[in-house]
């Protein structure tokens, strides 16, 4: 295991870090939060300031009583699940599940966990599913190409992301029988998602377009498709990023979004939605940094660079960080060993507050944080390992998996129902 120090980063990065473009809207924080008015079956919002008040430390909902403590990791090219006793920081399993496993779900009631193995693109997708209770596998179900998998927020339904075929299959949540299917023709690559505060609708990230796509949850339509764009408000902002990268960055002059400069498309990945529903934050591998879009306007307000390959992101248990895996390469298969690390967003202030890299280098990708709010997990995708990031100091311990992990989940989360993914709780 090997372990690092928190890297400070110099007030120049933090500065360009925060960098939004002159189109954003400013929420005022004075004003007083309205109740939330959700749809139909949707638990109600706590706390409509915080979306994520339900998920901080200590608040584990009576369906993970007697859940073990552990680490699932899905190996892509090993076809398998590596399960890690977080305390013991050791594997004490491994099974295999069906092909190509990317992500390993919790399930809308939070009592089961679901390995989405997609085949990418063959016939022989499937769910795996584990229960919490003892960690072992059951029977797979067959499910056509299932990258990803989400919850419809009142439960009803999982929603099985069919990447390789642009569509979202919405079918039973026990018996994954089919109910229907949304077509997203202008959405190549779709693959992650989140919800907006009162589950009306929600954002899913088109890969290979560059583009998000925001469906309408209640009258199941897509509602349209926006082509994101890294942007920087002023030249030396541009100059600072490239610094700190110590690479150049290349603008397109010929393109504009509110009066700023944009640069080429990018590839967004995973997407959250800021604690008081108004933004989405999206991920971007080749754009290195997160866009910011205003969620029922369905605009992009701003972009934050972060570093490297940003591929995933997760709130920190109290609600006020969002915490950026930097994959350390723009490539879909990145080298062993990238310039891999972890950006700290404040929420409040869309700044960079600290930077923590992986000495000797690697390659952070999904994963999720630690009941208790001390630690980060992260898949390290091309160096076959799983990192654990100390969330106070930055420091980081690695375990060796199978070969090539991707959407590891951390089982118990606190939370009272599940939206998808490596466990995107409120």
């Amino acid at each position: 295991m090997k372990k690092n120090r928190l890297l400070v980063l110099p007030a120049v990065a933090i500065a360009f870090a925060g960098c939004l473009a002159a189109a954003q809207t400013t929420v005022s924080k004075t004003s007083t939060p309205q109740a939330i008015a959700t749809v139909p079956g949707m638990p109600p919002v706590v706390d409509p300031s915080n979306l994520y008040s339900e998920t901080v430390a200590g608040k584990l909902s009576p369906a993970v009583q007697g859940a073990l403590p552990r680490i699932y990791v899905p190996n892509r090219r090993g076809n398998s699940v590596t399960v890690i006793d977080p305390q013991a920081m050791q594997v004490i399993d491994t099974y295999k599940v069906g092909r190509n496993p990317q992500h390993v779900v919790p399930s809308w009631d939070l009592k089961t966990l679901w390995v989405a193995n997609n085949a990418e693109g063959r016939t022989d997708g499937s769910l795996t599913p584990i229960d919490p209770l003892t960690g072992k596998p059951g029977p797979s179900v067959p499910v056509d190409d299932p990258y990803n998998l989400y919850w419809t927020p009142d439960g009803k339904y999982a929603i099985v992301v069919a990447e390789e075929h642009k569509r979202l299959d919405f079918r039973d949540p026990r018996t994954m029988e089919l109910a229907f299917s949304i077509k997203t023709p202008k959405c190549g690559g779709i693959n992650h998602a989140d919800f907006s505060i009162d589950g009306k609708y929600a954002l899913f990230t088109c890969e290979f377009n560059g583009a998000v796509t925001k469906i309408d949850m209640v009258n199941r339509t897509v509602v349209g498709t926006l082509v994101l764009t890294p942007f920087y408000q002023r030249p030396d902002v541009v100059a600072q990023l490239a610094a700190f990268e110590k690479k150049p960055v290349v603008v397109d002059e010929g393109q504009e979004l509110g009066g700023a400069v944009c640069a080429s498309r990018g590839m967004p990945q995973d997407v959250r939605i800021s604690p008081d529903g108004k933004l989405f934050y999206v991920a971007d591998m080749l754009a290195d940094g997160v866009h910011v879009v205003d969620g029922d306007s369905f605009r992009q307000v701003g972009f934050i660079p972060t570093s490297i390959g940003a591929h995933g992101l997760y709130p920190s248990r109290d609600g006020k960080l969002l915490y950026v895996a930097n994959r350390g390469s723009n490539k879909m298969i990145g080298p062993r060993h990238g310039k891999g690390s972890v950006s700290v967003i404040d929420f409040a202030t869309q700044k960079v507050v600290a930077f923590w890299p992986i000495p000797g280098g690697g390659s952070p990708d999904m994963g999720n944080v630690s009941a208790d709010g001390k630690y980060l997990w992260l898949s390290g995708r091309f160096d076959d390992v799983v990192y654990r990031f100390d969330t106070t100091s930055g420091a980081v311990d690695q375990i060796k998996v199978g070969r090539e992990p991707h959407g590891l989940a951390v089982w118990p989360q606190p939370g009272r129902y599940s939206l998808g993914h490596t466990g995107n709780l409120r």
